[in-house]
């Protein structure tokens, strides 16, 4: 038995691709095709159409009107402020009612500027802008 298998001799090696023909070129990739950076991730997000979208945002405001821009209408305005009792109104007039002044002065605390907190709002549209609590 002879052993003697040449380059173009059939055996498990020209099976295998070691003795065949030469492999055929591979396509380009893509920073060869495109001519840049390869994408970072395979994952292709795809856009789905959602509804509107709503803002969020952080306006400071203090206790009196403030001079902005509305983030809804986008107009330039001195917001309008409402007074209206807070948590320390509230809690001050427990306080005073279980002192043993349930008459009507645990009321007090709720008309005291001081204890109210002041709600901003957009004259132009109306909309919320936010509060300033005590």
């Amino acid at each position: 038995m002879s052993n003697n298998k040449g380059p173009g001799a059939p055996g498990p090696y020209y099976a295998a691709g070691f003795y065949g023909p030469p492999p055929t070129a591979a396509p380009p990739s893509y920073a060869q095709a495109v001519g840049g950076v390869p994408p970072s991730s395979p994952f292709q997000p795809h856009h789905t159409v959602a509804g509107p979208q709503i803002l969020t945002t952080v306006v400071p405001v203090g206790p009196q009107p403030t001079h902005m821009i509305c983030p809804h209408c986008h107009a330039e305005v001195d917001t309008t402020t409402r007074t209206e009792p807070g948590v320390i109104a509230y809690i001050s007039s427990v306080v005073i009612a279980l002192l043993g002044c349930w008459l009507g002065c645990c009321l007090i605390p709720c008309c005291i500027d001081e204890c109210m907190d002041v709600h901003h709002t957009c004259p132009n549209c109306k909309a919320y802008l936010g509060r300033f609590r005590r």
